[in-house]
């Protein structure tokens, strides 16, 4: 492993070409989607189609193949001189969480973008074709279940997911629908694309944690990716009273029953991390409903949200077991109960070993970095690696972190970042 304050003969050359695509393309994505705060692209909106539009624009332009598959996703094609090899596919998802910002998912579908028009340009036919997928539904923030596109690829979405509702009623179903995708297949559980013909994935998508930055390193090859188990909606019941007439011995406290119940989930957390668990636990949803709120009421009703991930199976089913242990007991101590919405899950995945050597190589060569690093955050990429396809995810530096408006990323870092990607994908179209 290259390590920080190595020294690397730099053969990179920041491509023109490639900045000007990301410039381009960027400002458009921003003005196209900008709400007055961050950018909002939520999972099959208009704003989620305009975005797909813009990139289709571009890449007609550029004289490449177009179209939108059964899942209502963009697909960018340049044909190989080998059209019944399995092909190469590569790019991320174009949604976003409301008030985002505007690398999130984005500058992996124009990375790919701009190998295939240099390919393109270069009057290059590749022995495989290559197809880049402009993805919609990776993010949970709207419908609470993510990677929805691509699970819906693999005949992995479930029909139940599809009955779930956004905040204004809207089910899933109903708004895959309304932009062109066919909810008859993906409610039969029918892949909408065959795994079998598919010879690898490989996307490129800003790290959205500190750990890059935090290294003085412009990117890093991903070797796993953490799965998750969730609850987007528990509900804490316990019994409103008057706050200075009901004694403590004889409260059903919700917020006090919660507040047990998250201290002894960090408890349990910490215990794991000095054992060398990898995981981490997030209620990213808390709160007494407004309607009830008074200063001198006792709580009767809390609704939180309950996330773990980790890169173990294991140690996110053995962390699951102790969250609802925990919920079991402190529901007796206290005379409360819990009530859960449906389990949700998201599986680990790991990188492709060959794919994870050949985009090291690729950035030794250029004189780049190759760190090896985990992704806490979970990509489309662990979609198609768990159905058997060979996947690679290249993370690029970023600042202030992921899921806001300020998220920072250098278009020097960019464009080093597609110059990995592109050699790596050159080699193995050859």
């Amino acid at each position: 492993m290259t390590m920080r304050g190595a020294h690397h003969r730099n053969v990179f050359v920041d491509d023109a070409a490639d900045r000007s695509l990301a410039v381009e393309l960027f400002d458009a994505l921003r003005q196209a989607s900008f709400d007055g705060v961050g950018i909002t692209r939520e999972s099959y909106s208009g704003r989620e189609s305009a975005a797909l539009d813009i990139v289709e624009a571009k890449a007609r332009e550029l004289g490449l193949e177009t179209a939108r598959d059964a899942g209502a996703n963009l697909v960018v094609t340049l044909p190989g001189s080998e059209p019944d090899l399995p092909f190469l596919a590569c790019g991320s998802h174009l949604d976003s969480v409301p008030q985002g910002g505007n690398f999130d998912g984005a500058a992996g579908v124009i990375a790919g973008l701009a190998v295939l028009a240099r390919l393109k340009r270069d009057d290059i036919t590749p022995r495989r074709t290559i197809k880049l997928f402009g993805l919609r539904g990776e993010e949970s923030s709207r419908f609470g279940k993510a990677y929805m596109g691509s699970l819906a690829l693999f005949g992995k979405l479930a029909s139940e997911d599809l009955k779930v509702t956004d905040r204004d009623g809207r089910t899933l179903g109903e708004c895959m629908r309304a932009v062109g995708a066919d909810v008859a297949r993906i409610e039969r559980g029918e892949p909408l694309l065959d795994a079998g013909q598919v010879a690898a994935w490989i996307e490129l998508h800003i790290e959205q944690g500190p750990v890059l930055l935090a290294r003085e390193l412009p990117l890093g090859i991903v070797t796993g990716i953490r799965g998750n188990v969730r609850h987007r909606a528990v509900q804490c019941i316990g019994e409103a009273g008057h706050s200075g007439a009901v004694p403590r011995w004889l409260r059903h406290d919700a917020v006090f029953a919660v507040a047990e119940l998250m201290t002894h989930l960090d408890r349990h957390w910490r215990t794991l991390l000095e054992r060398g668990r990898d995981v981490v636990v997030t209620s990213g949803v808390f709160g007494t409903d407004p309607a009830e709120h008074a200063i001198a009421r006792i709580p009767g009703k809390v609704s939180f949200s309950f996330e773990v991930r980790s890169q173990s199976r294991e140690t996110l089913e053995g962390f699951y077991d102790l969250f609802r242990s925990e919920c079991n007991l402190i529901a007796e101590e206290r005379g409360v109960e819990f009530v859960f919405d449906r389990r949700l899950e998201s599986a680990p995945a790991t990188m492709d070993v060959d794919w994870v050597g050949r985009l090291r190589k690729s950035a030794r060569a250029l004189g780049l970095p190759d760190e090896e690093i985990p992704s806490g955050a979970g990509h489309d990429a662990a979609v198609f690696a768990n159905t058997g396809i060979p996947s690679a995810l290249v993370f690029v530096r970023n600042e202030n972190g992921s899921h806001n408006p300020k998220e920072a990323m250098n278009l020097g870092d960019f464009v080093a970042g597609i110059a990995v990607m592109r050699a790596a994908i050159e080699e193995a179209i050859q």
